[in-house]
């Protein structure tokens, strides 16, 4: 189980809730994560009947999710995909959204800061194709990344979902990366090019052990054409929750 998970739920209180874990794997499933949980909440309902699929079959896994969802009874498979009404409608009035790709776990941690912080939603980038260690590693010219820096071509990184449903819901989106040679990490402008701003308010926030944000917020707002941008923000590596929520709170939103 990711360690962000461990902090996330030393973090709150599930007493009493049910928990339904899913999750996307490269060949393990679950692998434990289930008893680990509730180990960890022994007071909540953790169910058993989670959903694992494999990252290789994401894009072909809609029939299967849908599928999970009617069984637990969050769905009605007489029509569809269709939440429930009173679901819906507690989820359309002006959300805040914490979009981000996250490398080495560094801007994972802080976008569920923030989306703590703001009570907003999660949605995380994923490449297609995943990044293993060795594709990171910038000190090796022949590496996935060092090939993609040099060719400005191969940035366009496609992404398993590039679009947020209900994306007229939010007001404000929230989006953070790592800096790769002083730029977002070229995931992100997959998601960039995808969707129209009109009307949000965007920030931008990466994590970094050195670099600063430079001109990455800029450069995407270059990209975006659209949306009110704020000045973005940096944190280091392993920033805590209590240095995040700060800066939150402190943007008056």
């Amino acid at each position: 189980m990711p360690m962000i998970l461990y902090s996330f739920f030393d973090a709150y209180d599930f007493s009493g809730k049910t928990i339904i874990p899913f999750n996307t794997h490269g060949g393990s499933g679950f692998s434990g994560t289930i008893s680990t949980i509730a180990e960890l909440e022994p007071d909540a309902d953790v169910r058993e009947d989670g959903f694992t699929v494999s990252r290789n079959n994401v894009q072909d896994a809609e029939p299967d999710i849908l599928a999970w969802l009617a069984d637990l009874g969050y769905i009605n498979p007489s029509s569809g995909a269709s939440v429930p009404a009173e679901k819906e409608a507690e989820n359309t009035d002006g959300k805040s959204l914490v979009v981000y790709y996250s490398a080495s776990g560094n801007t994972e941690e802080v976008a569920a800061y923030i989306a703590g912080a703001m009570n907003a939603d999660l949605f995380e980038l994923e490449p297609v194709e995943i990044y293993s260690s060795a594709d990171l590693d910038w000190t090796d010219r022949d590496s996935r990344v060092s090939r993609e820096h040099d060719n400005v071509e191969e940035r366009a990184v496609p992404l398993v979902a590039d679009t947020v449903e209900n994306w007229e819901s939010y007001d404000t989106v929230f989006i953070g990366y790592p800096i790769w040679w002083g730029i977002a990490a070229w995931p992100v402008g997959g998601f960039i090019a995808a969707n129209d701003f009109t009307g949000k308010t965007v920030i931008p926030f990466c994590t970094s052990s050195s670099s600063g944000l430079g001109e990455s917020g800029e450069l995407l707002e270059e990209a975006a054409g659209t949306g009110e941008w704020l000045e973005g923000i940096r944190f280091r590596s392993g920033a805590s929750e209590d240095t995040v929520v700060e800066w939150v709170n402190g943007l008056g939103l």
